[in-house]
């Protein structure tokens, strides 16, 4: 029996996807899980054929596990994860018990945000930084005599936008760190050059060496008290001076971590000094991005990604180019969820090819604090990246959340 198995998913999204992907490759599938409410809701997860309560945190816990399931005759051919912070620990896990295609190194580097920025730090993508150390005071001289207003004030394992701020002065950025500090006090707090400028997504794959652009998406920001994506554009075709320094970006970062095989996403901005790199993470995007992929251009990168990871080569040549814009909703009030209204009529709306709401009946939405309070989203093409993006916000105006105050 040839197995995968996969340390922790969510419900829905590329990580839930790539078990499905799995499913379809002919593999018997293997959830790790620490989340309660997964084991209860079982039935639901049909696409997992074994599900194993064990504490995703604990590495020795889980090689007891893999160990059980060995003497038992479970062929495991590789050990994976598409969710933060268990994509370094499924490689580990993966170079223990399988062949490793993919470098646990360049993993473990790209999951610390201080490690990535000191790795890379005489590139010239990469933004002006500090790093204030755990028992090192606070000094906005220094601070100030270094890095210009505004400044982005972030810890450096942060995920999803939750400890990503942004100082406009001296006093609030004194603020943002004493909040880090007390939050996080044996971690490095990192001070960065705030970088203006249209964002783009790009997903990645590297076989043999080679880095291949999978897709470049457009981000579109909305600025509340965190910095939350509410809008992707797939481009069907790049324009050649975008796709040139983008290339030359993801060659670098490629030879600087030795990477050989493995899948990743950059963020970066284009400014007026070039492309800067706002982060990089270990994996395929989540929530939606894989559907926007397969929808762009006719393959499922999950599915790949567990080729490439497995050792066979990804097949990641376009079947078809088509524009492409996801909506993501979010709540503008905190209160109990009682209803909500305008899905049908969202997926009846010109150009939408899927529709989804996250939160059931007396979930507790709240303005987004991180990308995980994004509660639904809509996928629409279009003739061209306008026309999709019109669709889908035109279709995503339809989705009232009806909210009881708490």
């Amino acid at each position: 029996m040839k197995a995968i198995i996969f340390i922790s998913t969510n419900k829905s999204g590329s990580s839930r996807e790539a078990i499905k992907a799995a499913e379809n490759l002919g593999y018997f599938t293997i959830l790790f899980t620490n989340k309660e409410k997964q084991i209860q809701q079982r039935e639901e997860y049909t696409d997992v054929h074994k599900m194993i309560f064990v504490d995703t945190n604990n590495l020795n816990n889980m090689r007891e596990e893999i160990s059980n399931l060995q003497s038992k005759g479970v062929d495991i051919k590789i050990i994976v994860s598409f969710i933060d912070p268990f994509v370094h620990i499924a490689s580990i896990l993966c170079d223990e018990f399988c062949h490793n295609y993919t470098s646990s190194k360049a993993i473990e580097i790209m999951e610390d945000k201080e490690e990535t920025r000191l790795l890379l730090k005489d590139k010239p993508y990469t933004p002006k930084f500090i790093s204030i150390r755990p028992k090192e005071s606070f000094s906005s001289k220094k601070i100030c005599d270094q890095l210009n207003f505004p400044i982005i004030v972030k810890s450096p394992k942060s995920t999803g936008s939750k400890d990503v701020l942004l100082a406009i002065e001296k006093e609030q950025l004194k603020k943002h760190f004493e909040s880090l500090r007390y939050k996080n006090p044996d971690e490095t707090i990192m001070m960065e050059e705030y970088i203006d400028g249209p964002q783009y997504l790009i997903e990645a794959l590297v076989y043999n060496h080679k880095a291949h652009i999978v897709g470049t998406i457009e981000q579109e920001i909305t600025k509340g008290q965190r910095f939350i994506i509410t809008g992707y554009g797939v481009l069907a075709n790049v324009p050649e001076t975008i796709k040139t320094g983008i290339e030359e970006v993801l060659h670098s970062i490629t030879q600087a971590f030795n990477i050989n095989n493995g899948a990743l996403h950059l963020e970066v901005r284009l400014t007026k000094n070039g492309w800067k790199l706002i982060e990089i993470n270990p994996r395929i995007s989540g929530g939606a991005m894989n559907k926007m992929i397969q929808t762009a251009f006719g393959f499922s990168l999950v599915e790949q990604t567990l080729k490439l990871f497995l050792g066979e080569s990804p097949s990641i040549i376009p079947k078809h180019k088509k524009d492409v814009f996801t909506k993501y909703v979010i709540s503008a009030k905190k209160g109990i969820l009682e209803k909500v209204t305008g899905k049908v009529r969202a997926k009846k709306s010109p150009g939408v090819i899927e529709v989804y709401v996250k939160p059931k009946k007396g979930t507790l939405l709240t303005p987004p604090l991180s990308m995980g309070h994004r509660y639904a989203y809509v996928i629409a093409v279009g003739s061209s990246l306008e026309e999709a993006k019109t669709f889908a916000n035109n279709a995503a105006k339809e989705i009232t959340f009806h909210l009881k105050e708490k």
